[in-house]
């Protein structure tokens, strides 16, 4: 047994939380040894986020140059070469460890090559790569060990050796018939990456729809792209078997609509979801709790079930975005230090970075409905945005989602040019609580993606509906009936307006006088209401009248 080395945390795992938060404790004299198995840096800048949006942006000059000709620029003999591209990619992973390195030095944190597994709480044993153990104690630990690509239980995939997207994004050659198991985020991108290349691409979805947890428009709009690029998309396709090895021939066995297929290609990506790293590691040794699926149980502060133990990012359950490991860091950065930050507040945006890519922030119109969320929707088709014309950009759509009691905007759906840009000013929005009116009648620059922000605001609804929800049946009753509205019909704030403007002055101020009255006895604050019937009936009142009628 190696002899104990204490230190005041541990971090196990060098994804992006673990790694910022140990740079900045050492930055504050804090003695912080961070164990990483294999990837300095953590997945995101060696094997998953940046190589992969690397590439996606190589395939994305393919795609321009071989349709140059639409611009006026001509070109012959257009040709993908994979092993420029995988060196392209290299030479930024290392400036990436590089940068990496230099920040473990600077901020005085040791990096520990190994493999780490608990012994008893707080206590990790590592198996170090280049040989021999040691024994570690954290006064306090984080566990930041991430997740591993999802390879599920279909006859013969094991056998078959499918890639992930580890081993796609290391391919020398261009495979000639791609089958891309899984239609998320992770599929569609590489499989657009891979057709742009230059390869024959099939997708087999098991669901309904590409992206499942986008609304079902969503999906049709990107599926119409793929398509448009030559991608064959099989949906409701259930893998029954698989045969042969990926690289040389594989086949595909799978239940459709139509009866049973089998598509035959070179290559199987596998992309169909994400397992926590969390087996193995010796949790139970630690009083590490999990849950049914493997993640570790953290509370809203990221605390997990052993006192002076946290867990960040993918293997914690969290979103499986980078930027929510690096709010996560903040949020046990605070609270080491006796704050009490939480991750039930937090507004989560994400992009997946197809051509044209897809935002979204904030609710989906699927999710409000399935809530029971009152919204008004607004849709505005790229091809409206006057940026598109110059640029022939005209895939997808804007879609906004705002509260159908109030002005606030409750999520936002893009795809098109920028989409990721154009979101990050509606997320701001949302975070400053600002109605969407403000956005739209904001001076936006002239000729910019987010330029069509104000015609899609423009298209939202007024409000029907007055804050406390009342309607106008019994407004129209209590106020007279006939007398007052006549035949009108309406929502609350239509039918009060239109009685408002069709009634002589005197008829104005008892009308306004009585729906001040009638809305007060409820409970509305009519000198601080904002909805707009309110505001013209106390408008319509004078003080002298109001006095009397009070």
């Amino acid at each position: 047994m190696p002899q104990l080395e204490q230190f005041d945390v541990v971090i196990l795992g060098s994804g992006q939380g673990g790694k910022r938060l140990a740079w900045h404790l050492g930055r504050f004299a804090k003695k912080v040894a961070v164990i990483e198995r294999r990837w300095v840096g953590g997945s995101c800048p060696a094997v998953a986020c940046l190589p992969s949006k690397n590439e996606l942006w190589s395939a994305r000059v393919a795609h321009l140059v071989r349709n140059a000709a639409r611009f006026g620029t001509l070109v012959d003999g257009v040709r993908t070469d994979m092993r420029k591209v995988r060196r392209r990619k290299q030479h930024m992973i290392d400036r990436e460890i590089a940068f990496h390195l230099d920040a473990y030095k600077e901020s005085g944190v040791e990096l520990i090559m190994g493999s780490g597994h608990f012994v008893s709480p707080k206590t990790v044993q590592v198996a170090l790569n280049e040989g021999g153990t040691r024994l570690l104690a954290g006064n306090e630990i984080v566990v930041n060990v991430g997740s591993h690509a999802s390879i599920p239980d279909i006859p013969g995939l094991q056998e078959a050796h499918a890639l992930t997207h580890i081993e796609a994004l290391e391919l020398d050659d261009l495979p000639p018939h791609l089958i891309v198991l899984g239609g998320g985020y992770t599929g569609v991108e590489m499989a657009q990456a891979y057709r742009r290349f230059g390869s024959r691409v099939t997708i087999i979805e098991p669901g309904r729809q590409l992206m499942g947890r986008e609304d079902g428009d969503v999906a049709e709009e990107i599926g119409e792209v793929l398509s448009r690029e030559g991608i064959d998309i099989l949906r409701n396709a259930k893998p029954l078997g698989v045969h042969g090895s990926s690289g040389d021939a594989v086949a595909v066995t799978a239940r459709t609509e139509a009866g049973e297929r089998t598509i035959e290609g070179s290559h199987l990506l596998v992309a169909v979801g994400r397992i926590a790293n969390t087996a193995d590691i010796g949790l139970e040794k630690a009083g590490i709790a999990r849950d049914a699926r493997g993640f570790i149980r953290v509370n809203e502060r990221l605390e997990t079930s052993a006192s002076g133990v946290w867990a960040i990012g993918e293997c914690a359950g969290s979103p499986q975005f980078t930027h929510v490991s690096v709010d996560d860091f903040r949020i046990v950065r605070a609270n080491m230090a006796g704050g009490n930050r939480r991750t039930d507040d937090r507004l989560i945006p994400h992009v997946m970075f197809t051509d044209p890519p897809l935002a979204r922030v904030g609710l989906s119109e699927g999710e409000a409905r399935r809530d029971g969320i009152p919204v008004r929707v607004a849709k505005l088709p790229m091809r409206n945005v006057l940026r598109t014309e110059a640029t022939d950009e005209t895939d997808g759509f804007m879609k906004v989602l705002v509260g159908s009691k109030d002005d606030r905007i409750l999520g936002f759906t893009m795809i098109g040019s920028e989409a990721g840009e154009v979101m990050a000013a509606i997320q701001t929005a949302m975070l400053s609580e600002l109605p969407y009116t403000k956005l739209r009648d904001a001076v936006i620059a002239h000729l910019t993606v987010a330029e069509g922000l104000g015609a899609l605001l423009e298209s939202v609804r007024a409000r029907s509906l007055c804050p406390a929800g009342y309607r106008a049946a019994p407004i129209k009753r209590s106020l007279g009936g006939g007398a007052l509205f006549g035949s009108l019909q309406g929502s609350a704030p239509d039918l009060i307006l239109r009685a408002l403007g069709r009634t002589a002055e005197r008829g104005r101020e008892q009308a306004g006088a009585a729906i001040m009255k009638w809305c007060g006895a409820r409970t509305v604050n009519t000198e601080q209401c904002g909805a707009t019937c309110v505001l013209t009936a106390r408008s319509s009142v004078s003080d002298g009248f109001r006095s009397r009628v009070a």
